[in-house]
């Protein structure tokens, strides 16, 4: 195992960094980016010197000092941090998270928990083939790679929320990835990590699960009712659920407790849950519907232009009905509704 490079080695390299620089530029870079204290405003800093200078002035040492100590930061420790940003940033399609960088590199390369982020981005942004994003609502501030375009994240984004405003659902993340793609082809190739990436930027949608993505505002990801809650957890499962583990599951995945009876009357009231057997429930949104066994066989022959054998029957029923099958070919004997025409053959009763 590699040994760890403590937060002290990374302010003492830092600190032989500082001297290559003015005295205003080591004020502006200490008070600005919070590598010992508190993070000062531009207006703040402007104003601490015997002759105040303007915000824009300080901004625009801000940046000049940042790419100046680019060359002296290759020959220490930090180094190590210029060459692991650039590289993550290049596995990430050419933009990545600040908060996920820096975080990546503390990992990747064994630096201490409590190693000062603030160094670790002022050495990222140093690198000349790196940017950092501008503040704006609504974003994650992030690093990109000066060939990657604003405007071409910004309408990957856009794609993104229209596809998943149409579904009105969540969806795999390879799904939307491949449906991004194929909007953009053949005029322009967008490889996943990069369409990925851009889609961490934005504070409208979410990842879930590792493997989807929604958007922030839907409650599937964000569930405060019971019936969300609900919800939530059979969408999860992707199965019909029994009521008593549905409540465990709300339990396990959300860590509150809910009373057996409180689920059961919830999926009782509430249409958007049908019962399929028994105790057994479905969310309607995957196409069961309410109704008897002898309902759900009466909508099968209607569907059918053809009388259908027993077999048949069942098969579709039991797609959207957790029930035996005696229970379907007893119902089948209702000769008010229903009517054999010849061996194991049924058809709906002429009216």
């Amino acid at each position: 195992m590699a040994p760890t490079i403590s937060n002290t080695e990374v302010v003492q390299s830092f600190n032989k960094v500082l001297k290559n620089l003015s005295e205003k530029e080591q004020t502006v870079m200490t008070k600005r980016l919070w590598v010992y204290g508190d993070k000062e405003t531009l207006q703040h800093i402007g104003n601490s010197f015997e002759k105040p200078i303007t915000r824009e002035r300080v901004r625009q040492i801000e940046n000049s000092w940042i790419k100046k100590i680019w060359r002296v930061l290759k020959s220490t420790i930090l180094g190590q941090i210029q060459e692991k940003a650039l590289e993550l940033i290049n596995l990430h399609g050419g933009l990545m998270l600040r908060d996920k960088i820096i975080s990546t590199i503390i990992n990747e390369l064994k630096l201490d928990k409590d190693v000062n982020a603030s160094i670790i981005e002022i050495v990222i942004q140093s690198d000349f083939e790196i940017s950092k994003s501008k503040p704006k609502i609504g974003t994650h501030t992030y690093f990109y790679k000066q060939k990657i375009s604003p405007q071409l994240v910004n309408a990957v984004h856009s794609e993104a929320l229209k596809i998943l405003r149409r579904k009105k659902d969540v969806m795999e993340k390879t799904d939307l990835y491949t449906q991004i793609q194929n909007r953009f082809a053949p005029r322009l190739k967008i490889e996943i990590p990069f369409i990925d990436s851009c889609l961490d930027i934005f504070e409208d949608l979410v990842k879930w699960e590792e493997t989807l993505i929604g958007l922030t505002r839907w409650k599937i990801l964000n569930p405060k009712t019971l019936k969300d809650k609900t919800v939530f957890v059979m969408k999860k499962e992707k199965i019909p659920m029994h009521f008593v583990d549905i409540s465990n599951k709300i339990t396990e995945y959300l860590g509150e407790q809910v009373k057996v009876n409180t689920i059961h009357n919830e999926l009782i009231r509430n249409p958007d849950f049908v019962l399929i057997g028994r105790w057994i429930y479905a969310l309607k949104a995957w196409g069961f519907k309410p109704g008897t066994v002898l309902d759900v066989i009466i909508q099968v022959l209607e569907k059918n232009w053809a009388p259908m054998n027993t077999d048949e029957i069942a098969n579709k029923v039991l797609k959207i009905r957790n029930v035996k099958k005696t229970t379907i070919y007893m119902n089948l004997q209702n000769k008010d509704v229903i009517e054999r025409v010849w061996r194991n053959y049924y058809q709906l009763k002429a009216a």
